[in-house]
């Protein structure tokens, strides 16, 4: 009975990382319609900008720049070293942990280095 518990807590927590933000951001725009509906019943006019940014549902993504590629590969190579140090700390416990903890640390670490050199090469062109 434990274990369909901690196979729940698994799958909920998972499934809550995605439908919690959803629920949030469909209750802010519920909130923002009913303020406008308010403002609507009083009769105050609504700036033509409200009513386009309500209309576009465009979602503003940061331009990719050398400063942001060497902060994801910093947190990239982060993790790599978290999940190595997590291998070194459970070697003490179990040798045979920290080899296979290496080699899966690898691929974060792989993934921040490849940030960073990107970061690098795209310090002299202009964005």
């Amino acid at each position: 009975m434990h274990a369909v518990f901690i196979i729940l807590i698994i799958f909920g927590s998972i499934a809550s990382l995605f439908l919690v933000p959803a629920w949030l951001k469909s209750q802010e725009r519920q909130k923002l319609q009913d303020t406008l509906r308010a403002a609507i019943e009083k009769g105050q006019p609504l700036p033509t900008e409200v009513i386009e940014a309500l209309t576009s549902d465009v979602k503003v993504r940061p331009k990719p720049s050398p400063q942001r590629d060497l902060r994801v590969g910093i947190i990239w190579m982060g993790v790599a070293v978290g999940l190595a140090a997590m291998g070194f700390a459970i070697s003490f416990e179990d040798a045979d942990a920290l080899y296979p903890m290496l080699g899966f640390a690898a691929f974060p670490g792989f993934i921040g280095l490849a940030f960073v050199l990107i970061s690098f090469s795209g310090r002299g062109q202009k964005s």
